[in-house]
């Protein structure tokens, strides 16, 4: 995988919770695509309220409306990375909002300790 520094692309794909993807979730696949892909990092977040083309206020309040929360999956790398990435989404998208942000990336640390954990070695 890469790992950009400077200047970079980062795409985001809102998209609801309950979305799916032949019975997968839809922001699971869009991250293990990118990872197919070779970008350099994906992260899902859940929202706890919001509302989209539907006007339709989601939240996780009121448990008769905590249903299908929104789900933005987050993708940086660098532009040319990116924006080879589009025509992926192009199939899988149907109802979200996709944005491109150039952004610098000042810092990218990874744990080379081989545990997969995230931690440092000890």
């Amino acid at each position: 995988m890469t790992r950009p520094t400077g200047s970079v692309l980062r795409l985001t794909v809102y998209v609801g919770e309950n979305d799916t993807w032949h019975h997968r979730p839809l922001y699971s696949e869009i991250v293990h695509r990118a990872h197919a892909a070779g970008l350099a990092g994906a992260s899902v977040f859940r929202g706890v309220e919001g509302y989209g083309g539907s006007s339709v206020v989601h939240t996780s309040r009121l448990l008769s409306l905590s249903e299908d929360l929104p789900v933005a999956v987050v993708v940086v790398d660098t532009e040319e990375r990116v924006r080879a990435f589009l025509p992926e989404l192009d199939t899988l998208v149907t109802e979200g909002l996709v944005l491109l942000d150039h952004c610098e990336a000042v810092r990218h640390v990874r744990r080379d300790d081989g545990s997969g954990t995230g931690e440092a070695p000890r």
